[in-house]
């Protein structure tokens, strides 16, 4: 090899200045950028240094915390001890070991996870509450095939007599009582809000009536739950009023405490929910797949129903079951149209019914036997109860997660 070659190779080899990083504005490597040689792995922390950050950072905050509270742990102040012992140490050794900008890097990402953290706090306290207190209220033998006629029967001085006897009555009518009230607004509100996202997505071509369909939907989505109530009242009392004039059914003033009044007042909260959720998955739908069916001389509506919807069922159901999960737990509408009732009732056009977040809140507001000697065991049945309720709309949760991944289209390789 010549000189000359020797020379231009020896001129191309980076030297350790050009790969440390960036130059500063006089033309000199910025210390703070410069790998140290005196770091832990070269250029890398190792694995366990997180980890031990975050063990010594609980180890102190249990301590300083156990030392403020008087020998008695604040499990509050104890996090936040923790959490700023972590960010900082982290912080500072890793700009010690490596340099300002992973160590940047590091702090801005351990922020995140304490927030991460700090959402999940709520969660997982209201779920272990709900467990704890909620596992001997549904254990009871009574508690899933009963409901509270029995209890309602009983006067004061009976069950003061009782003292400490088992629990008696369960929430076999609230549980049947929810499941038949969104069975029902489920029933009215998809067909509805489906038709309404077709027609959104396949048929309208941004005219008046699509933008004020579009407006309207917006503003159900932020209704509260208790307007949603009252207009399921009106329209069920108007309802009745004109069956009433037609000589089709006899009606009483103010007797509109029916199950068939709590799903329509339902069906305003969903509607919006399934419009919104079946218009995006539309919208996602290829448009070549329509193309391609117009091209074949299929019809559109066809093409709808044979290619559209099939495509994207997966999204469509995951959205329904999201949105039944999302009215089920509602209080104030059913409370304001269904009323209360302590026994099992099947006919949603007939008479109160009970459902589970009113059977709640009935329980704790009003325990049975007044406060005092038997409260606890209407503390025991709200708990349950409200296990039940989490146990249910935690399923259809699951439920939309199966469908969306059964439903998926299936990708194939060539």
């Amino acid at each position: 090899m010549s000189e000359t070659e020797t020379r231009e190779n020896s001129s191309q080899t980076p030297t350790p200045a050009s790969v440390a990083g960036p130059a500063g504005p006089s033309g000199q490597q910025d210390p703070s950028e410069l790998i140290r040689p005196r770091s832990l792995t070269g250029n890398v922390l190792p694995k366990w240094f997180l980890p031990a950050t975050a063990a010594v950072g609980v180890v102190v905050g249990f301590v300083i915390s156990y030392l403020i509270g008087g020998q008695s742990v604040n499990y509050a102040l104890w996090f936040v001890l923790a959490a700023i012992i972590y960010v900082l140490l982290s912080y500072l050794v890793t700009r010690q070991q490596l340099n300002k900008r992973k160590a940047t890097d590091g702090l801005w990402r351990n922020l995140v996870y304490v927030a991460f953290v700090i959402a999940l706090i709520p969660l997982i306290s209201v779920i272990w509450s709900v467990v704890v207190d909620g596992f001997q209220g549904i254990t009871h033998s009574s508690f899933w095939t009963q409901d509270m006629s029995q209890n309602a029967a009983r006067t004061r001085e009976q069950a003061i007599h009782e003292g400490e006897a088992p629990m008696g009555g369960g929430v076999l009518h609230a549980i049947i009582g929810s499941l038949l009230i969104t069975l029902t607004a489920t029933i009215i509100s998809v067909p509805i809000g489906l038709l309404t996202s077709i027609y959104l997505v396949e048929y309208s071509r941004g005219g008046p009536l699509s933008r004020g369909i579009t407006f309207f939907v917006d503003v159900m989505t932020g209704i509260p739950s208790i307007v949603a109530g009252l207009f399921g009242v009106a329209a069920m009392q108007t309802i009745l009023v004109m069956g009433n004039q037609l000589g089709l059914w006899s009606y009483t003033a103010g007797n509109y405490s029916m199950g068939i009044t709590a799903a329509i007042a339902l069906c305003v909260l969903m509607i919006p929910v399934v419009v919104r959720t079946t218009e995006e998955m539309l919208r996602v739908v290829p448009n070549e797949l329509r193309e391609a069916s117009y091209a074949l001389g299929v019809r559109k509506w066809r093409t709808v129903l044979k290619v559209v919807i099939p495509t994207a069922i997966s999204g469509i159901a995951a959205g329904v079951t999201l949105a039944i999960a999302r009215v089920i737990g509602e209080t104030a509408p059913i409370l304001l149209t269904a009323g209360t009732l302590t026994r099992v009732n099947w006919d949603m056009f007939a008479g109160s019914m009970m459902s589970l977040p009113v059977y709640i809140y009935q329980t704790f507001r009003y325990p049975f036997g007044g406060p005092g000697e038997l409260a606890y065991l209407s503390e025991q049945r709200a708990w349950g109860a409200a296990l039940v309720l989490i146990m249910i709309v935690m399923t259809l949760n699951l439920i939309a997660r199966i469908i969306a991944n059964v439903f998926a289209p299936k990708k194939t390789g060539r």
